[in-house]
């Protein structure tokens, strides 16, 4: 495997389990945020689909500091949505991009006020990674807004396996 497939692949198979986690939270507790500090439960859910724009500006070039994000929809449903709609053009984009472009950079933030060049697949794999702290994020507000946390990478308290 390339290091694009070996990214796709990863990818599509967090999918699901992003999906699983998002579909449990009560949709009528998308403004509960556990902390003064912390971002309301549709806000950090975003983060998902801010995720799959910013993986198809990377590809496509677009990308920009601050970024170009669409706004946080107001409806637990519309994040889900979301989503679900734009897994599709993730893969799609990742698929038809050449693998050469993956080794190109752009830029990126590095650290406070310290732009610099990476990878798009470095790029890539810490919008993956970003997606996953997310995910586990989201889980925690899952379980304090009264929700069933699913099983992620094992059984959980909820849906125990034996």
């Amino acid at each position: 495997m390339n290091p694009k497939e070996q990214f796709l692949a990863s990818w599509q198979r967090e999918f699901p389990t992003t999906l699983k986690v998002l579909k449990a939270f009560p949709a009528d507790k998308g403004k509960f945020k556990p902390h003064e500090r912390s971002q309301e439960a549709n806000e950090l859910a975003w983060n998902f689909v801010r995720a799959q724009v910013a993986i198809q500006q990377a590809l496509d070039g677009t990308f920009t500091i601050p970024p170009n994000f669409p706004p946080v929809p107001e409806k637990w449903s519309d994040v889900v949505s979301a989503y679900e709609t734009a897994e599709g053009k993730v893969v799609e984009a990742m698929q038809k991009t050449p693998d050469a472009e993956f080794a190109k950079t752009m830029k990126f933030l590095l650290g406070p006020g310290q732009w610099g060049d990476i990878p798009r697949m470095s790029f890539l794999w810490f919008v993956f990674c970003d997606t996953i702290h997310h995910r586990g994020q989201l889980s925690v507000y899952l379980r304090l807004a009264g929700g069933k946390v699913p099983s992620i990478y094992g059984p959980s308290a909820d849906e125990p396996w034996f």
